[in-house]
């Protein structure tokens, strides 16, 4: 068995076993979709005459994935750094390539499994999403967007030498990005600076290129504008990794 092979299956099996990555992979931004999904059901939004779950199930999906690839790169990095794995890696025959990619395989299979769970939710009679017949061109912008959370995440991880900081810094990045990006409210029912300022963060193009490529709420352009956008902002933070990667506490 190869190296590549059998890192993503212990990677596989050590967070199928972990009840609380579980829980909080899946069942917590579930939560948020039938939560938002009840208070806002048979309602449309006054603005777009859209209901409101063709705006909460993406929205909430988008920061589900987003949040998972976030917090386990994140946390991937800062215990192998701190246990001296990533020092052990550097000298042993298996690149650091193959270990993340690894974590990348992983990170898409769950990006896999969370979609079909939260789109099956929200097709569901009480929410009553309908998708378009484009759906599939959801499937690279989750790609995408996995390989874009994944770049912040491992630049968190690189920063973080302690779990407590990698949650602060996570946390304070993806909490006021998901209500600043419209992931739990439409951004047409937000003040107009919002709607300026979300153009900044890459949850915003996330929430688009799903909502669009879901809904049909958009054109090919704007899937596009959407793709483009979490192409950029993986090529800037996989350059701050690369800048600052650090392989111990110690350096």
């Amino acid at each position: 068995m190869s190296a590549y092979a059998a890192l993503t299956g212990a990677g596989f099996r050590a967070q199928t076993r972990d009840k609380a990555t579980l829980f909080f992979t899946f069942a917590f931004p579930l939560l948020f979709l039938v939560i938002f999904g009840l208070i806002f059901r048979g309602q449309k939004i006054p603005e777009t005459g859209r209901p409101y779950i063709s705006y909460t199930a993406p929205g909430v999906l988008s920061w589900g994935v987003a949040n998972a690839a976030v917090f386990s790169v994140a946390f991937t990095l800062m215990r192998w750094r701190g246990s001296d794995l990533l020092r052990l890696i550097r000298m042993t025959p298996t690149k650091l390539t193959t270990v993340l990619g690894s974590r990348y395989v992983l990170a898409l299979i769950v990006v896999a499994a969370q979609s079909v769970l939260f789109i099956a939710a929200g097709m569901l009679p009480v929410f009553g999403l309908k998708i378009d017949g484009r759906w599939p061109l959801v499937i690279p912008v989750l790609v995408l967007g996995v390989t874009a959370f994944l770049s912040i995440g491992a630049f968190v991880g690189n920063l973080a030498n302690t779990s407590e900081s990698v949650s602060a810094i996570a946390n304070c990045m993806m909490v006021p990005m998901a209500f600043l990006s419209g992931s739990f409210l439409p951004l047409e029912e937000m003040p107009s600076w919002v709607g300026t300022l979300s153009w900044a963060l890459p949850l915003r193009y996330l929430n688009n290129g799903v909502s669009d490529s879901l809904t049909g709420s958009g054109s090919l352009g704007d899937i596009a504008v959407a793709a483009g956008g979490l192409a950029a902002f993986t090529l800037v933070f996989c350059l701050l990794t690369l800048k600052t990667f650090r392989w111990s506490n110690s350096s």
